[in-house]
């Protein structure tokens, strides 16, 4: 291995190292390769060319960071490695992950990253450089995932030069850009991944050498072989497959039959089939001319595969019933191929944008198309009980990813043999679309890995106009226009428009059909309409009626919510719930919810006066039939019921929600609502909350809380539909009413927290997270995250303040839950007058946030407020605390553990917290525990090297203390290999000869010596006294 060095001179140059216990520490550069011949190579270092090149730049980069960092050496793949010499490129190739995982730091330069150009998007960030770093060509390169994933420092610089953060504080936005488990980037042994999960996080990236798809995979998947360039990218990737498939034989063989079923289990959500359950079964007479359409034949025919690889793209306006015809089209294919293509798997995704986030993401239409091939083909189940998968999961860190999915996915395609896969996706326009982007090149390489395979993948698709995607090849079909598809709307206007049969029948159903445009929607919205009318007796009425009806659909939806004016309370109750609930309601939930905002005392009368809970019985098939018709009265038929396991309550049609919300017209129609919609209405939901909690009805809940059982609290939620969703998101309601600038002084006035806090008994099953008599609101809204409460909080309060509850301080609730909005509110609080730019404010907004305390969590008495920063790493509150003249003794031991605020701060490697704390003017430096360790002896056991440099820097640190034991920080460091703080200490006048009283074990010298670790002997001797004291030099390594 070549080290690069920085001479004094300002020049550069290599020192090689033959074997590892040579080797010093050093630094290494990811970066994404220039143009040909802008990056310095081996010759130009050789030759004394490199400055004439643009490289040069990444190399004085790296060569000040790495001696900021105070290491002397680093590595740069461009120059490090003379590539002439194909067998130190080979031998290069094979140990790089091992290079990468072995340097102290890895440096990533962004070339394409700069602090000092904003993205036009950048103002919906936290950082204006974000938008750049999500987009970065990093990303996308094939060797740097092992230089992401194998080193266990990497930091992220931009093209200036400038420290944007490392992996584990952008750990968010690099598994959103790369979808790596976060795991994964916080340090998890990539043995713990399925192979399957690590092959897919490299699936989108690109090497410049097609055989560099494979070889840069090698120590990822924990394989060796030798490079061959020229063998071509596929047969690469057989070899790698081959070694992977060789080394996994010690693994786990499979998952046992209940971990494979359960793993199947996983795959499923509860809305998984909502949609396509909800959307009505097309009319006897309409959608059979799709059957006919020369696109759809073509879709069809094996013979065209070629002009269209496999898609159909049904495309149409809002409300011209795309979805019913999907549907249509889905059974219709499956009584075809039931009757007549044995080997074809049908299988289907209807996107949602009303329901939850698994209904509306491509991560839920994988996981519902993998579960239904893996249900049609049980022999393909295999897969995802492979070796890999089964240690992922005995692991304890399994969870489904896009990757993996897609991976998993691509894998069952290829075990069709000679089978297909036909795909119904509906409602492309209601996914994100970059996840759309996404989806079709990928199923764009499904369809290339199913005739490898010798089998055929195709794809029906249905959108509105939008998002507009090119695919390569494909087949549209567009609606309006239709020959078929206006016959359907007539087929259904003679089948459902009663009006009778004369000449103004005749004439109203004409010019109906002429004013619909094709919006299968409008029309049977106006025939609802229409028909209502001749039912009253209304026949002459009719034609000037559909005068009056608006010919637009959004025009349409205001004449039905401003006709009338009865029950508009209702009818906006109705609006609002399904517009800013955090959550779908049940049909019930949104009917219990109303009634507790327009008439409270009409719930009790839904229960028998000699009533006592829970009975289970409450919700009869006579109250829901009820429910259900109220719902559809009161929203005007705007709103439905869908018919899925779990029925949930939302609009008839997404076109609903683009009118009211998109649009603004709810505001509009409601002009009390104009200055501020989404805060009224979350006041409103609020209160509808609140009104049911003080209800009379649920008012005696609280004296039957003792010794609940579980099947006791089912029939309470039974009975009481609106209990659990009142419980658990009143606070947020309010919260978000605030953030909206709704004052909420009266809900700090008159909010009951002892009733809340018994009614959250009920409905919390886990008892671990049942409060205690001493709750106090802070500490709620700590834990929920209400960061706007807690700006807006009347009363003085501490949110350090110990408390009897699981997490301790209000403070702590929120760093157990990660709630970084809460935590910094209460920080707000704790410094509320630091003037913009002094010291602590920059602490305040840059220092660091530390490790998340976890909801395991749980505050222990013996331990203090202060001990749980430092050994979490919280600067940033710990900073605060310091700054409000807390009384800490900053040197007193916690009785438990024996240990300083410094001694855990060390121990744990929080830098950030070790500065913080030794800027203090009383810290004891060299306090000692009951094992007679020091922080310096701490931080150096645990190769904490940055940590070590702070300790040392103050002068105060003893490098030739013993602990109990006898030993130094030199000899520990010895112990463990740490070659840097070997050196680090050594240049502290550390004596490598030093043995304690009474220790008979050997000195940190005779202990490299016995390790036979050469590098470290070397090192002693250089700055051994006595003898020539002198730096170490490529000399002393030779």
């Amino acid at each position: 291995m070549r080290l690069l060095q920085l001479e004094e001179d300002g020049t550069f140059s290599l020192v090689s190292f033959i074997g590892k216990d040579e080797r010093p520490a050093w630094a290494i550069l990811s970066h994404v390769w220039g143009q040909d011949g802008d990056e310095v190579t081996f010759e130009d270092l050789r030759n004394g060319e490199d400055t004439t090149k643009r490289g040069y730049e990444k190399l004085r980069f790296c060569a000040e960071q790495a001696a900021r960092d105070e290491i002397r050496h680093f590595w740069i793949d461009t120059c490090s490695i003379d590539k002439s010499s194909s067998q130190e490129l080979s031998e290069a190739i094979t140990s790089m992950f091992r290079w990468y995982q072995d340097s102290t730091k890895c440096y990533v330069y962004l070339s394409d990253v700069s602090i000092a150009k904003r993205k036009a998007d950048s103002e919906a960030f936290s950082c204006p450089w974000e938008p750049a770093f999500r987009q970065s060509k990093w990303f996308t390169r094939g060797w740097t995932l092992q230089e992401l994933l194998a080193p266990a420092s990497v930091e992220f610089f931009s093209s200036e030069g400038i420290r944007l953060g490392d992996k584990r504080s952008l750990k968010q936005q690099i598994h959103e850009i790369t979808d790596i488990a976060i795991p994964a980037l916080e340090g998890t042994p990539l043995d713990s991944f399925s192979i399957e999960e690590r092959l897919s996080w490299a699936r989108n990236r690109h090497t410049k050498r097609e055989e560099d798809k494979a070889y840069s995979l090698l120590g990822i998947c924990g394989v060796s072989m030798i490079p061959h360039y020229g063998e071509g990218e596929e047969h690469a990737l057989k070899r790698l497959h081959k070694e992977i498939k060789e080394s996994q034989s010690d693994l786990p063989s499979t998952l046992n039959e209940h971990q494979r079923d359960a793993l199947m289990e996983s795959l499923r959500f509860n809305q998984l089939d909502a949609r396509q359950m909800t959307i009505r079964n097309a009319h006897s007479k309409t959608c059979k001319w799709l059957l006919q359409k020369s696109e759809y034949l073509e879709w069809l025919d094996p013979n065209s595969f070629e002009k269209h690889h496999g898609f159909l793209w049904i495309k149409g306006k809002p409300g011209t019933g795309k979805s019913t015809i999907m549907k249509y089209a889905l059974n219709a294919y499956k009584k075809t191929v039931k009757k007549t293509v044995k080997k074809t798997i049908v299988i289907s995704f209807f996107f949602n944008a009303r329901g939850e986030e698994l209904e509306k993401s491509t991560l839920g239409t994988y996981r519902s198309l993998l579960v239904q091939l893996l249900e049609a083909r049980p022999d393909l189940q295999r897969i995802i009980a492979s070796p890999g998968i089964a240690r992922s999961v005995t692991s304890g860190y399994f969870q489904w990813s896009i990757a993996l999915l897609e991976s998993v996915l691509e894998e069952a395609i290829q075990g069709l043999e000679k089978a297909s896969v036909t795909c119904f996706i509906d409602a492309l326009d209601e996914c994100d679309e970059d996840q759309v982007r996404s989806m079709l090149r990928f199923f764009q390489r499904l369809g290339e890995v199913a005739v490898s395979s010798h089998s055929r993948f195709q794809v029906c698709f249905s959108s509105r106009h939008y998002p507009h995607i090119t695919i390569d090849k494909g087949l549209d079909l567009i609606l309006e226009g239709q020959e078929g598809h206006d016959q359907d709307i007539t087929n259904y206007l003679d089948s459902e428009l009663n009006i009778g049969t004369g000449k103004v029948a005749t004439q109203i159903r004409s010019e109906l059909q002429e004013k619909a445009s094709g919006i299968f929607m409008w029309v049977v919205l106006v025939v609802g309409i229409l028909n209502k009318e001749y039912d009253r007796g209304r026949i002459h009425a009719l034609k000037r009626r559909l005068m009056d009806i608006p010919g637009d659909l959004h025009d349409l939806f205001r004449d039905i919510l401003t006709r009338d004016s009865n029950d508009k309370q209702e009818l906006l109750l109705c609006i609002q719930w399904v517009l800013f609930t955090r959550h779908p309601l049940k049909p019930e939930q949104l009917y219990f919810a109303i009634l507790a905002a327009v008439d409270p005392d009409a719930i009790l009368d839904l229960y028998p006066q000699d009533y006592e809970p829970p009975t289970g019985r409450i919700m009869t098939k006579d109250l829901m039939v009820t429910i259900e018709r109220f719902i559809i009265d009161a929203s005007k038929g705007l709103l439905e019921i869908t018919t899925s396991k779990i029925r949930k309550v939302q609009f008839i049609h997404e076109s609903v929600r683009d009118f009211l919300f998109k649009e603004g017209s709810l505001a509009t129609i409601w002009p009390d609502l104009k200055s501020n919609l989404e805060g009224q209405s979350h006041e409103q939901l609020k209160r509808c909350c609140i009104e049911y909690l003080n209800s009379r009805a649920v008012h005696p809940l609280t004296i039957y809380l003792m010794d609940l059982v579980p099947v006791d609290r089912e029939r309470f939620l039974s009975d009481f539909p609106f209990l659990e969703y009142a419980v658990q998101n009143v606070i947020y309601h309010a919260d978000t009413a605030a953030g909206c600038g709704i004052n909420q002084t009266e809900f700090f006035d008159k909010f009951d927290l002892k009733k809340w806090s018994l009614l959250h008994t009920i409905v919390e099953k886990h008892r671990v997270r049942h409060y205690t008599a001493y709750l106090n609101l802070p500490y709620i809204l700590g834990e929920q995250n209400c960061a706007h409460l807690i700006r807006d909080y009347p009363h003085d309060f501490s949110c350090i303040e110990q408390s009897k509850e699981r997490y301790g301080p209000p403070l702590f609730a929120a760093l157990a839950l990660g709630n970084k909005e809460a935590v910094d509110a209460f920080l707000e609080r704790m410094i509320p007058n630091a003037p913009d730019g002094s010291e602590l404010c920059e602490v305040h907004t840059r220092g660091s946030d530390g490790v998340p305390f976890g909801r395991t969590f749980r505050f222990l008495e013996s331990r203090t407020i202060a001990s749980y920063l430092a050994e979490f790493g919280h600067q940033r509150v710990l900073s605060a605390l310091l700054s409000r003249n807390v009384q800490l003794d900053l040197n007193k031991p916690e009785a438990g553990t024996r240990m300083t605020l410094l001694m855990w701060a060390a121990s744990r490697g929080h830098a950030g917290v070790v500065q913080l704390l030794l800027d203090q003017e009383m810290i004891d430096v060299d306090s000692q525990n009951e094992l007679g360790e020091t922080p310096l002896f701490l931080a150096v056991a645990r190769g904490h090297s940055e940590v070590v440099r702070l300790l040392l820097n103050t002068g105060k640190a003893d490098v030739e203390a013993f602990d109990g034991l006898g030993r130094t920080p030199l000899f520990l460091a010895t112990s463990w290999g740490h070659a840097g703080i070997v050196e680090v200490l050594l240049a502290a006048k550390a004596n490598p000869y030093s043995r304690g009283p009474g220790n008979d074990r050997l000195s940190a010298i005779s202990q490299a010596q016995t390790n036979a670790n050469g590098v470290l002997v070397r090192l002693m001797q250089a700055y051994c006294p006595g003898t020539t004291n002198f730096p170490f030099s490529s000399s002393l390594a030779s």
